[in-house]
């Protein structure tokens, strides 16, 4: 009798699982919303008029604050935790490990009397020093060199996190060396706040608007994820140490039947949905979208739009939290760029736009964006910055997890195009020739059902392209090409940075020519063309997945880095160092240091999957692969024992693949290793990632064609790793 392997047992309790009721269901998201945030309603009620108001000074316009004010906070923010529950703080940060770190301190201090009181000053609030010898740093700083700093940002909300029956205090800070050089990605983010800010409110000066004093960078991340029963997710060491399936035949079925998208969330999935939405509500995270995606087993989350250093927070909350949540559920939640073969990879669409402090989006094209100059400038400030600052933006999105999704028939290319759709592409043309006459056909139009009962729908400005990495969507950009288990702080940095690179360009061009006697209007009418000529190229409608772009792309001079290690080969470039440098964003040091971090971390990421691969190989495949080229060789022996001709037996033709396919794979596990080894000798950074990545990935792929073709002939009850079909049709 076959002996049962753990994956049939699992299967059977999962049919048994039922949905489990959100802890928070029942009550309405608005006495949900922000109930875990120090907001700044909660500031008002509990702080002097005076603190208050140099506080939401500092928040608005990025006035520091001073010691005094800081303990006046950290005393209201201390009893405001307590009284919900808190025994510990924490600064929390984002290292450059595209994580976050947190280390927990309780708010207790000792008396000479031998008591305890709750202590929390603004010291304490303002400064945190964790050991920064284990982070990544590239060279910053020397593993015998631990001190490092983290200090609030005062600018995102300080929050309470629950879990393992502890509530903490979340204070969101930056983390700096002890040279004062950022070793994270907040910091470097909120320098490019303020360097996009600073040109952007150039502009509007320009054209004579002195209201507003600031302009932020709004952001919309939405997040794709997986979902897999925690029981097969434990089955699979690939899942849990690499976050995706290394081995793995197709299922009989995918999604070319295209019935998962948008379809009815199953009772389980939805109530795992439901608990995560009232968590982020709780912490002021506005999720409004939630739907099945197109792969099985894929959903997505959307948020609505925040100031980018809130969004990028939000966004790392929301990993955590469909992490924490999914467990609780018994499940894992993949976050992966591509967990699966064969299937969608996940990425996540950093949707972009700017708005001044009075609420107006600077890329809103209005009714007339022909007659507009400063909506015309924001349009060929982003089409320079993809254009010519292209680089950055690829940078933004590089890893060893996001090489297997970008470029597939599922996500943007790794070539940055720019689509704006005919209508926006015509008013370019219409402003060129003087702005006098716009397209007739701008904002006009409507859709009939032709249903009686309906009245006509109002048509878009523009088609949604799907294969662009960088879309016009009405008012603001979409950028495509994040990859779901990253931050998204890179790719703004980098956005953010070009931007104020390209406004300062133009802004530049503007002044020249005011300078010579022109108005505003008429500098812009005189400069933009010029602009507009130059970065068309740029410019994409079509399908970006066609053959044919890529070589209409090489025509037009557009950058197409096709991997991570290809692109972090023109990291130091002189075009991509002065978007950092030149308005502070990073030092070259912090630049440099970046490249090496990125180049380690792709090595690192491909050698634990090489390994497992290794491991998993020779320890479950293989013994598998030749005790069943055992059973079927002694089979066809005893057949020819028995007198019987075994030609055109199917065990014959079993027993031949068997070996073919047992032989290849031992011999490539072997040359696996031995590359492995030599790998592992490459010291210099560019140099081992390449090897990487020519050497082993082409090995790995090999090894997974013959496991994936084992899986398919192998008796199922005696495949030891759960399949595509169980883990993906739940």
């Amino acid at each position: 009798m076959t002996k049962s392997i753990p994956r049939v047992s699992v299967k059977a309790s999962i049919a048994q699982t039922g949905a489990t009721v959100p802890a928070g269901a029942g009550v309405p998201p608005a006495e949900l919303f922000g109930r875990d945030i120090f907001s700044l309603k909660l500031m008002r009620q509990r702080l002097p008029k005076s603190v208050y108001q140099r506080l939401l000074s500092t928040i608005e316009n990025d006035s520091p604050i001073s010691p005094a004010d800081a303990d006046v906070i950290a005393s209201a923010m201390k009893d405001w935790a307590i009284e919900r529950g808190a025994t510990h703080f924490t600064h929390w940060f984002q290292p450059l490990t595209g994580l976050t770190a947190e280390k927990h301190d309780a708010f207790l201090t000792p008396t000479p009397q031998g008591e305890i009181i709750n202590e929390f000053s603004g010291k304490m609030l303002i400064k945190g020093e964790p050991d920064a010898s284990s982070f990544p740093s590239g060279g910053i700083r020397s593993t015998f060199e631990a001190r490092g700093y983290t200090a609030w940002d005062p600018t995102s909300p300080a929050f309470l996190l629950r879990s393992g029956g502890s509530t903490t205090l979340y204070v969101p800070s930056i983390f700096l060396s002890h040279t004062g050089e950022a070793l994270d990605a907040k910091t470097p983010l909120l320098r490019s706040q303020e360097a996009v800010s600073r040109q952007a409110i150039r502009i509007l000066r320009f054209f004579g608007d002195d209201a507003p004093t600031r302009v932020r960078a709004m952001v919309g991340p939405e997040q794709e994820y997986f979902l897999v029963d925690r029981r097969l997710y434990s089955l699979r060491p690939d899942l849990i140490m690499a976050g995706r399936t290394v081995f793995g035949a197709p299922a009989a079925k995918g999604q070319e039947l295209e019935d998962h998208y948008f379809g009815a969330i199953n009772p389980r999935n939805l109530a795992f949905m439901a608990e995560v939405e009232n968590r982020l509500w709780a912490l002021g995270i506005p999720a409004r979208t939630r739907h099945n995606e197109v792969a099985p087993a894929q959903f997505e989350l959307a948020p609505l739009y925040e100031q980018v250093n809130l969004a990028v927070d939000h966004n790392m909350l929301v990993l955590k939290i469909l992490r924490d949540t999914a467990a609780e559920f018994g499940l894992a939640c993949l976050l992966h760029e591509k967990p699966y073969a064969g299937v969608n990879g996940s990425g996540k669409h950093n949707n972009w736009s700017l708005c001044d402090d009075l609420g107006n989006n600077l890329v809103d094209p209005g009714p007339t964006p022909w007659a507009n100059p400063r909506f015309m400038v924001f349009l060929a400030a982003v089409l320079r910055a993809v254009h010519i600052y292209s680089i950055p933006l690829r940078i933004g999105v590089t890893g060893a997890g996001n090489d297997h999704r970008l470029g597939a028939n599922e996500a943007p290319p790794a070539i940055l195009s720019v689509f704006l759709g005919d209508q926006l592409t015509d008013v370019i043309k219409a402003y060129s020739d003087g702005g006098k006459n716009g397209p007739d056909s701008w904002r006009t139009g409507a859709m009939a059902p032709g249903v009686s009962a309906m009245a006509p729908l109002a048509r878009d400005i523009t088609d949604r392209n799907r294969t662009s990495p960088f879309a016009f969507t009405g008012n603001k950009f979409e950028f495509r090409a994040v990859g779901s288990s990253q931050s998204i702080a890179p790719a703004n940095i980098a956005l953010n940075a070009a931007v104020a690179c390209a406004l300062d360009d133009i802004a530049s061009e503007l002044e020249k020519a005011a300078a010579g006697g022109l108005t505003p209007e008429a500098a812009a009418f005189k400069v933009l063309p010029g602009f507009f000529e130059k970065h068309l190229p740029v410019v994409f409608n079509g399908n970006n997945y066609d053959p044919a772009w890529e070589v209409e792309a090489g025509r037009r001079g557009l950058w197409n880095l096709k991997d991570t290690v290809v692109s972090l080969e023109h990291f130091t470039d002189p075009e991509v160092k002065d978007v950092y440098i030149r308005h502070g964003v990073l030092t070259e040091r912090e630049l440099t240091a970046r490249q090496d971090i990125l180049l380690e971390n792709y090595i690192k990421v491909v050698l634990v999957e090489a390994r497992l691969i290794r491991g998993l190989g020779r320890s479950s495949i293989l013994p598998v692969a030749l005790d069943s080229l055992k059973k079927a060789a002694d089979l066809v022996n005893s057949l020819k024992g028995a007198g019987l001709s075994p030609a055109g037996n199917p065990q014959v033709k079993l027993a031949e693949s068997l070996g073919e396919l047992s032989g290849r794979l031992s011999a490539d596990l072997d040359e696996l290793d031995a590359q492995f080894e030599k790998v592992e000798g490459v010291h210099e950074p560019l140099a081992a990632a390449k090897a990487v990545r020519d050497t082993l990935l082409p090995l790995m792929l090999r090894v997974r064609e013959h496991v994936d073709a084992l899986e398919l002939l192998i008796d199922d009850n005696r495949w030891p790793l759960p399949k595509y079909w169980e883990l993906l049709w739940q």
